[in-house]
């Protein structure tokens, strides 16, 4: 099991940068993929990055892609996500995510079911 809790959220103009942090607790933390995903008042929670067990590979939402980097430290058991570019759009609040990668079952990043265990969210907030 692994418990998850996000920070780095705030209030930032369009065109600035926020740098989010998600810090990890628990056993087996390098045998988790990790993602970021996204919920903005009314609109269901949508991916935004992931980066794999071993920091091997990222996928990122067309959104957001050439904006955010996702990044990972297994030894201090952490995962980043430096936004640049941020728009009005990019408003919700972030959440930090864990899918088991211990079953060797196919990599589905962006896919919310496929996640085992959730932070309680960093709200951001991009204004115009």
């Amino acid at each position: 099991q692994v418990q998850l809790v996000e920070s780095g959220g705030g209030l930032v103009q369009a065109g600035g940068s926020l740098r989010l942090s998600c810090a990890a607790s628990g056993r087996d933390f390098n045998m988790y993929h990790m993602g970021w995903f996204r919920q903005a008042p009314g609109k269901d929670r949508e991916f935004v990055a992931a980066v794999n067990w071993n920091g091997g590979s990222t996928d990122y939402a067309d959104s957001v892609k050439g904006r955010v980097t996702i990044s990972r430290d297994n030894a201090w058991k952490t995962v980043a996500l430096q936004m640049n570019s941020l728009k009005p759009e990019d408003t919700a609040v972030y959440y930090c995510a864990a899918d088991w990668a211990g079953d060797g079952n196919h990599w589905y990043p962006a896919l919310p079911r496929e996640y085992d265990y959730w932070g309680q969210g960093t709200q951001v907030t991009v204004s115009s």
